[in-house]
């Protein structure tokens, strides 16, 4: 299984900036085969560019959030059967931003997951704890709670998702949970996925907080790490692609 790395474009970019940040990514692939496979998740209104942009690409595209909802009276939702008519490959659900700002639950996240997954849609789950979590010792609860809201929704689809473990204290702030401290969470979430299907080999387990040129290697070198959900790093080409070489 190759490694995954994905951008999170977050709440960046015009049609400009996109079309050259593309062009410096692919001229940086030169055409070869990358390290990873790799993928961009945008902000809903440049899904159309980023099929013109990516289609035939090494580079898959993808959403930042789905609808739980297939249709109706959902303003400013967008359903997977919409994502699906731009060819996204990928969908980020429950990211602490969600989770955070607009008070998303572990069963709606869960129900996010599903619908993706019932038009082909991978969802990328994200799981992680807050600083007061941590301190008070409960990482391993909070994520695994996390998870297991997603087992139950998707159920024998488990194997078709991935999970991004992003430590909520660590993104965008500079801070990274050292290599050791993510393979430890990493570790007890294989054990959970193990737990759940028989192909717990075929889930990528995606570290989500703020991976960087500089850190990717020795992040990525863990056992149990098996790519990255990259913020701000994405935003520039060349520390883009050098985390991706780093996947080696």
């Amino acid at each position: 299984m190759k490694p995954l790395i994905a951008g999170n474009w977050k709440m960046n970019g015009s049609l400009a900036a996109n079309a050259a940040l593309v062009k410096a990514m692919l001229d940086g692939l030169g055409g070869q085969a990358p390290a990873a496979d790799m993928a961009l998740c945008v902000p809903a209104p440049y899904l159309a560019q980023l099929q013109t942009l990516l289609t035939g690409s090494a580079i898959a595209w993808g959403a930042q959030d789905v609808s739980s909802h297939e249709q109706g009276a959902y303003t400013g939702e967008v359903s997977a059967t919409m994502l699906k008519d731009f060819a996204c490959r990928y969908a980020i659900v429950g990211h602490s931003e969600r989770r955070q700002y607009h008070g998303e639950t572990d069963l709606q996240v869960a129900d996010k997951a599903k619908a993706a997954l019932a038009h082909g849609i991978t969802p990328i789950v994200c799981v992680g704890e807050t600083l007061v979590e941590r301190e008070a010792e409960q990482t391993e609860a909070v994520v695994k709670r996390q998870l297991a809201a997603v087992i139950h929704a998707v159920a024998h689809c488990t194997s078709e998702i991935v999970v991004a473990y992003e430590p909520v204290w660590a993104i965008g702030t500079g801070k990274t949970a050292s290599p050791e401290q993510a393979q430890q969470v990493h570790a007890v979430l294989r054990a959970q996925l193990a737990a759940a299907t028989q192909h717990p080999e075929r889930v990528h387990i995606l570290y989500g907080g703020s991976m960087n040129a500089a850190n990717a290697a020795s992040l990525l070198a863990q056992p149990d790490i098996d790519g990255g959900l990259i913020g701000g790093a994405s935003l520039k080409a060349a520390d883009f692609l050098q985390i991706v070489a780093s996947a080696r």
